[in-house]
């Protein structure tokens, strides 16, 4: 039960990070503000968590997990290359939108100031997204003699810039602008000069 207590707490304490990130874009979030929103002491916080830097840590895990769990599913169930493409870059926009505090993380936006282990680990996070892409492609060019106008890596970065752009901006607007807007409109345009004709 003890436990139990400890991981809710520990929860709590990363939700309450999450909403801090969002209600304030652009400010630094301090123990002292995040232990008042959570109700709780400085020292109670560092119980849990023996840094902000480990906090911020616990919710790049949760990003991890999220997407790529849903990642492995999409795998699953869609067997199109650009399906599978378009529904794992739909993903991580769709994420950002439902969870703009998480987002000034992936962007690096809410690290200024934090540790270079952090941004780091956004950047492997996001080396992870890109790896996987060009395995798609690259097992579609073998099992389905597609041929690319670009590279794969060129195909991939394109696709990778287009999100980051969309996530980029949604930030700077302070979450006005939704990262999924015109998506639907924009992908079959984005997609369309990746692939050259064969005779």
């Amino acid at each position: 039960m003890a436990m139990q207590n400890k991981k809710s707490r520990r929860q709590q304490i990363l939700e309450s990070l999450a909403s801090m990130l969002e209600a304030s874009p652009g400010a630094r979030i301090t123990t002292a503000a995040l232990a008042k929103q959570v109700g709780v002491s400085e020292a109670a916080l560092y119980r849990h968590f023996p840094s902000k830097s480990k906090m911020f840590e616990g919710l790049i895990e949760f990003i991890e997990e999220t997407i790529f769990s849903r990642i492995t599913i999409i795998l699953s169930e869609e067997d199109d290359v650009f399906g599978r493409c378009e529904k794992i870059l739909y993903l991580m926009l769709a994420f950002s939108e439902k969870n703009p505090g998480m987002t000034r993380i992936l962007t690096g936006d809410a690290l200024a100031g934090e540790t270079d282990r952090l941004r780091q680990r956004v950047a492997q996070l996001f080396d992870r997204v890109e790896t996987q892409l060009k395995q798609i492609l690259r097992e579609a060019e073998l099992r389905e003699n597609l041929h690319f106008g670009l590279s794969i890596a060129a195909t991939v970065n394109m696709m990778m810039a287009m999100v980051d752009g969309k996530v980029a901006q949604f930030v700077r607007s302070e979450f006005r602008i939704q990262p999924t807007t015109a998506w639907k409109e924009q992908w079959p345009y984005f997609i369309k000069g990746f692939l050259v004709e064969t005779a």
